[in-house]
């Protein structure tokens, strides 16, 4: 049974809190998952995303920069929630949104949507919304802010094509960085903060290995639910070393493993074995023995008890776009 971890984020005003990195305020809670999610029930302690957009009534939305722990990134800079850490996510792509209003009812009496607008009750991470056109701040550029009108949204603020969404209780945490969720819940895509070029701002993130579909092999640790999960990740037949040929409409179903600087490794792997490539859009991905590596967005996690849950390995032979196969990755 597909195991799936679901967690109530909605708070009506900025809430104190830890400055550190992937740090949140959370509850523990206990819901039962009917109908399309599976019935499953866990005991999770779940972060709270902030509840409204960052917009004042009547005015446009300013989008400057900070220095935060993975590097500069964009913030929401007026309104309520101005110093808010911005994020993007992998599975939007063009008019394709990984992350909708869409509600998913849980039981009893409850529900949870990807996003929405200030007033969703349900938004896990709200949409960063505005009543004009964006403005740009310091370090910003206004050629790379947009908008998109979204149905159960409203217009939602973008930057260089993506559109923005808030996670955090108050201004400085940078909690959302590195969430992964195929399937707990089904937003099948990366969390990261976007940089002032309108890339991922990754963290250097962490290489290990784990037993999945009965081998051993290369897993990265990645935040879903209320902690860090291995994640396998699958290399390309017909990537070459040092280039990837997953790109556009691919790299959504298959995010890159990226990462800034080295990436994390623990024993036995040997960083003679790792290095990275920088991929057309300027983003790093990191390489074992020169092919470039990647996540499912639809990776199955089962239940494995006690509220846990285990990926296992669901994209091993499948076939990408040009006729090449992903494939779980043997030190």
């Amino acid at each position: 049974m597909p195991f799936r971890l679901m967690r109530s984020t909605r708070v009506a005003a900025p809430a104190s809190g830890s400055d550190d990195a992937h740090s949140r305020n959370r509850r523990p809670h206990r819901r039962q998952l009917a109908g399309l999610l599976a019935l499953t029930a866990a005991i999770a302690t779940v972060p709270f995303g902030a509840g409204a957009a960052a917009s004042a009534a009547g005015s446009a939305t300013t989008i400057t920069t900070r220095s935060g722990p993975f590097g500069t990134m964009l913030v929401a800079g007026s309104g309520k929630f101005a110093g808010y850490s911005l994020y993007l996510i992998t599975s939007d792509r063009g008019t394709n949104y990984g992350c909708t209003a869409k509600v998913f009812k849980l039981g009893p009496g409850t529900s949870l949507s990807c996003t929405g607008p200030a007033s969703s009750q349900n938004a896990e991470w709200p949409a960063l919304t505005t009543s004009g056109p964006p403005v740009a701040g310091p370090g910003v550029s206004q050629k790379l802010l947009g908008t998109v009108k979204r149905a159960g949204i409203g217009t939602q603020v973008t930057y260089a094509g993506h559109p923005l969404y808030l996670f955090d209780q108050k201004p400085g945490p940078v909690s959302g960085e590195g969430w992964f969720e195929p399937t707990v819940p089904p937003w099948h895509g990366v969390w990261y903060p976007i940089s002032a070029q309108g890339l991922p701002v990754p963290w250097a993130g962490m290489v290990t290995l784990a037993p999945i579909a009965g081998k051993t092999v290369l897993t990265a640790q990645m935040y879903d639910g209320n902690a860090l999960h291995d994640f396998p990740v699958y290399s390309l037949s017909s990537d070459s070393a040092g280039k990837s040929v997953c790109t556009s409409s691919c790299a959504a179903t298959w995010p890159p493993l990226l990462t800034s600087g080295a990436p994390g490794l623990t024993k036995p792997l040997a960083t003679s074995n790792f290095g990275t490539v920088k991929r057309p859009d300027g983003t790093v991905q990191v390489t074992y023995r020169g092919k470039p590596l990647y996540l499912y967005s639809l990776e199955t996690v089962v239940k494995t008890g006690a509220g846990g849950g285990q990926a296992v390995g669901s994209g091993n032979g499948v076939k990408g776009p040009d006729g090449g196969t992903f494939s779980l990755v043997t030190p």
